[in-house]
């Protein structure tokens, strides 16, 4: 899941920078579109290092993966439509991107 993400942000990325660099031109929204690709692919190589882990951070992948749908897809869906409301749901996903990194810190301070 987390190569198949990581795969994922390479080609939003690519895409993002060739074939819909017009339509984020014309909307404004081309650094929107690189904040998401960014977050999404910090966060996909996060969850491939902690997949290997024992024991499992289940929580800290799980934290990272909703922030990746829900902070970086609504950066892709609001770059590419304009529909600046979705902004309102970006930071549910920062949350969890939080949550995730917390999750490893406190796990650092109970080894």
């Amino acid at each position: 899941m987390a190569a198949a993400l990581g795969f994922l942000g390479v080609l939003l990325g690519a895409f993002g920078a060739h074939g819909l660099k017009g339509l984020l031109a014309e909307n404004g929204t081309a650094a929107i579109w690189k904040t998401a690709v960014l977050y999404h692919l910090i966060h996909a190589v996060m969850m491939f290092l902690l997949a290997d882990r024992k024991p499992f951070p289940a929580v800290a992948w799980w934290s990272f993966l909703a922030g990746i749908v829900i902070f970086s897809g609504s950066l892709y869906v609001l770059a590419l439509t304009n529909q600046r409301w979705l902004g309102a749901i970006t930071p549910i996903g920062g949350l969890a991107f939080l949550g995730g990194w917390f999750c490893l810190i406190a796990a650092g301070f109970r080894r």
